[in-house]
């Protein structure tokens, strides 16, 4: 018998309310039972707000087939090492192979030098010993996640970025998942399904997303969630993104931009959980990790692809997999662009949204990200490591009710934006009648689009925004932050900067599109000197009038709000002599639609002709 969304929201509402009946409210434990959604808020059975901060643990997936370290370490030891380092959720990968093919592995052992280890599993296959590790962490009050990290079994995620194979399709996916919530219903110890590991190869034949067809990833995500939640509507339903949409690259699975335009729609209201992955320079050196990086610009990348969807209060957001090596420097350092900057700026972010959950990437000693060593014993292999992710991590209550979530800040008034010259507006605001708020600052080239982060953890009521083109209208919002989120939008302001000053041009710029592929393309610049004094240090400033967005530069460094990119010189090319071109720079990008060359540019804000 099928049971319709409003049934199965009345039938919780009736199961709390007896719940509520039959026991004390002291006696409430939080994490209790399967969880729900509000908002961006998990809730468990008892509607107490609950973060999933946790760790991932694999091994199911790959040839083995078995979770990590169990040659060195008794599994229910592994587990109680979790459980004491703070994590309350465990997200185990795992294989459509492994599902429907389970083997008895042989990368077990039954002793170690503490005497006998992994008792029970010995001659079980590798379902039987994912049955054993669920129920021990159940009576550890860990939660369990199960992730299809790929189809045929082995390492990393499917090299197509799809989520089926040939040997594989898109219907054993769905009845493997089918078969897993079957298995486990009735069992809240699995709280949820991660549908898909790392989508990706948006424009190589891989998983797009609102793109439509067979390889619409937001479309097949909404198919087996729809199965799933066909037998226990309870399960939370956790997908990812791809690594592309309309142009814009990121990592595998992280990119959440579609979700503005496309949301997955399931069956059941409130099971639906957005996740994303992120890391920093060392496993890929993204444009965004260069010489003029600052926490406050890596914000603004995690808002722009994932971060919104919580903010704006769309759904709960789950960072499903990040990670650093355990050197010291690559988990806390500060030079611009670094590995170290790039973790304790997540970690901060993290830290600054308790709406925001997360598993760390990895437990397993075998990994350059491991959080313990190959031995797998209680003591994590970096302190420092271990210090961080502790002050963002959520220990369930032993009991008794939790403090609600306090109400979001209330939105600042009275901006106002001002021409100061032509390359500066001046803003400035009421102030939120919440205390202990923190300020953002939002901006756009046209009415109602000022979306694009610009500067967060304003302690200020007043900003002024600089590196701005002359003679452009530029529109403003601010909101106010809190440890509970963020605020509605001020209203919006808007202002035009000046005309550049009357002076005679003393610069030249060639622009090339050099090579155009449809939707990117690479370009060139030439800066000539043609004043009679060198130029000892430069800025160049342009807008397009399309959606360009730089991802790549050489012979200088870029920054971009919306339409304005601008490019400051390296350490090796910043003198001009007078009479002279500098030639070299270059940049990549990509964009939809038309890609139209900008027109006017600016060199220390002064226009070239």
């Amino acid at each position: 018998m099928s049971t319709s969304p409003s049934h199965m929201s009345l039938w919780r509402t009736l199961l709390l309310a007896l719940a509520t009946l039959a026991v004390p409210v002291a006696a409430l434990a939080q994490g209790d039972g399967y969880w729900h959604t509000s908002g961006s808020q998990i809730l468990d059975l008892n509607n107490q707000q609950v973060r999933i901060a946790g760790i991932n643990w694999y091994g199911f997936e790959t040839t083995r087939p078995v979770a990590g370290g169990l040659t060195a370490q008794d599994y229910k030891a592994i587990l109680q090492t979790i459980k004491s380092q703070g994590y309350n959720t465990v997200r185990l990968p795992l294989s459509n192979q492994m599902v429907e093919t389970p083997q008895v592995p042989s990368s077990i052992s039954y002793n170690n030098s503490t005497g006998a280890i992994n008792a029970g599993l010995k001659g079980l296959n590798s379902l039987q010993i994912l049955d054993k590790i669920i129920t021990y962490a159940g009576t550890l009050n860990l939660k369990i996640i199960l992730d299809n990290h790929r189809s045929e079994a082995g390492d990393s995620a499917e090299g197509s970025g799809l989520w089926f194979t040939g040997s594989y399709p898109e219907s054993a996916w769905i009845n493997d998942w089918i078969t897993l919530a079957t298995r486990y219903l009735n069992n809240p110890t699995v709280i949820g399904l991660d549908l898909r590991n790392e989508p990706h190869n948006a424009y190589n034949g891989g998983a797009c997303w609102d793109c439509g067809g067979p390889y619409d990833w937001h479309l097949a995500a909404q198919r087996a969630g729809n199965a799933v939640l066909a037998v226990n509507p309870h399960l939370l339903i956790f997908v990812e993104g791809t690594d592309a949409y309309n142009g814009d690259w990121y990592w595998w699975g992280g990119n959440l931009l579609g979700v503005q335009n496309s949301p997955v729609t399931l069956s059941v209201a409130n099971q639906l959980v957005y996740s994303a992955h992120d890391y920093g320079p060392q496993l890929y050196q993204q444009n965004w990790f260069n010489g003029s990086t600052t926490a406050a610009s890596l914000n603004i990348v995690w808002t722009n692809h994932w971060g919104y969807i919580s903010q704006n209060n769309i759904a709960p957001v789950w960072l499903g997999e990040f990670g650093t090596t355990n050197n010291s420097s690559d988990i806390q350092s500060s030079p611009p662009g670094s590995e170290g900057q790039c973790f304790q700026s997540l970690v901060q972010y993290l830290s600054a949204s308790s709406k925001l959950s997360w598993t760390y990437w990895a437990l397993n000693g075998e990994d350059a990200y491991s959080l313990l060593d190959s031995n797998y014993d209680a003591t994590p292999a970096s302190s420092l490591k271990q210090q961080s992710l502790s002050s963002i991590q959520f220990p369930f209550g032993s009991g008794g009710t939790v403090t609600p979530p306090s109400p979001l800040p209330t939105a600042p008034g009275g901006l106002t934006a001002t021409s100061a010259s032509s390359s500066q507006i001046n803003l400035t605001w009421q102030p939120s009648s919440t205390s202990g708020v923190t300020y953002k600052l939002y901006m756009g080239t046209s009415s109602g689009s000022a979306s694009t982060l610009i500067v967060s953890d304003l302690s200020a009521t007043s900003y002024q925004v600089t590196g701005l083109i002359a003679s452009t209208t530029y529109y403003f919002t601010v909101t106010a932050a809190s440890s509970s989120g963020t605020s509605a939008a001020s209203n919006q302001a808007s202002a035009t900067t000046s005309a550049p000053a009357t002076t005679s041009s003393s610069c030249h710029i060639t622009y090339t599109d050099q090579n155009d592929w449809g939707v990117g393309f690479t370009g060139a610049i030439t800066i000539t000197n043609t004043s009679a004094t060198p130029i000892t240090s430069w800025t160049l400033t342009w807008a397009y009038s399309g959606n360009q967005a730089l991802n790549q530069s050489w012979n200088g460094i870029y920054t971009q709000t919306g339409q304005t990119v601008t490019i400051t010189n390296a350490s090796w090319n910043g003198t001009i002599a007078p009479g002279a071109n500098l030639a070299g720079i270059g940049f990549n990008a990509n964009y939809t639609g038309t890609n139209v060359n900008p027109v006017t540019f600016y060199l220390n804000g002064t226009a070239c002709n």
